[in-house]
């Protein structure tokens, strides 16, 4: 598959989502930033705007299994990765899979669980892999998380720690529709029977493999890798964060950068490519100071600050 194929298939993807999901389209390219970029991706929203049904209808796009986790304070590592249950029939103990063994798994209200269970996802998210009782056993490829949390309703949650924050390739958010959009909502409503709206397959988990490695065939320069790299160390003098973004996010925003050009049919990272996947590449890995989240500072506004701080390089 060729850049030019990869970004048509991509739209196609868009369309056949939006179809059933009254979203943007940036909000949609973000998403898929995770899935060509192999990582994962958290959605922080209030409740009600649509995360269960955008990753369903994007899973059944990309013609992939599909899992959804509810997320809660009782929830076990094994909840996720599976148990031995005892054959009566055989004598013998057999391994259940867990809904960790899907391509694309919604681990919902991911801060309703405690770090325990939450803990049990890093193995997987990094290398696509679950070990229970000893043995390792390989999930799905592709495999892909995407993970929710609401920013209401605080009481009984966990904070995701900083080192799970981080294995997560982008932060987004659905919103609120504008008042054209909750009108075209209510009319799909009206149109059909069902409660939620059919996604017909674009791709298959092959055509999806084949799409991830599509964006490694993007030209990125030297002076580009030295603007990522210009970019992600910026972040760490600034005097509102403490914790600036980590190697792993600088890898991160290359290769979603990489992914974005591979979106737009490109076949070369441009400074724009890096300003447009910044923000909800770097925002969510940044910590920041005691003074700055008292004054209500937001991780994104110092994103901003940064690009305006640091030279873009002329592109020829």
């Amino acid at each position: 598959m060729d850049i030019e194929e990869a970004s048509r298939r991509c739209e196609e993807v868009f369309t056949e989502v939006e179809a059933a999901v009254v979203t943007g389209r940036p909000f949609l390219e973000t998403v898929f930033l995770g899935i060509l970029s192999r990582g994962h991706v958290l959605l922080e929203d209030v409740p009600g705007t649509g995360k269960t049904l955008t990753a369903r209808s994007i899973a059944t796009a990309l013609g992939m299994s599909f899992s959804r986790v509810q997320f809660t304070p009782d929830l076990l590592p094994a909840d996720l990765t599976g148990t031995h249950v005892f054959n009566e029939r055989d004598r013998t103990f057999e391994f259940n899979e867990g809904p960790l063994f899907a391509n694309v798994v919604l681990a919902d209200e991911i801060n309703r669980a405690p770090p325990k269970t939450q803990s049990a996802l890093l193995e997987a998210m990094e290398e696509g892999q679950v070990t229970t009782d000893g043995e390792t056993r390989d999930l799905p490829d592709p495999f892909f998380v995407i993970a929710t949390q609401n920013p209401v309703e605080q009481e009984g949650t966990f904070e995701l720690p900083e080192a799970q924050v981080d294995r997560f390739v982008a932060k987004a958010s659905i919103g609120y529709p504008d008042a054209e959009g909750e009108r075209e909502l209510l009319y799909r409503r009206a149109d059909r029977s069902a409660r939620s709206p059919s996604v017909e397959p674009v791709l298959s988990a092959e055509g999806v493999t084949a799409l991830q490695r599509v964006p490694e065939a993007v030209r990125v320069e030297d002076d580009l890798v030295d603007y990522i790299s210009a970019v992600c160390r910026e972040t760490r003098e600034d005097p509102r964060v403490t914790v600036g973004v980590s190697p792993r996010g600088t890898q991160r925003l290359f290769e979603a950068a990489r992914s974005r050009a591979v979106i737009e049919g490109r076949e070369y990272v441009t400074p724009d490519h890096v300003t447009a996947v910044a923000r909800p590449v770097l925002a969510h890995r940044l910590v920041l100071t005691a003074d700055a989240r008292v004054n209500d500072v937001a991780r994104e506004s110092v994103v901003e600050d940064v690009l305006d701080e640091v030279p873009v390089p002329t592109v020829d």
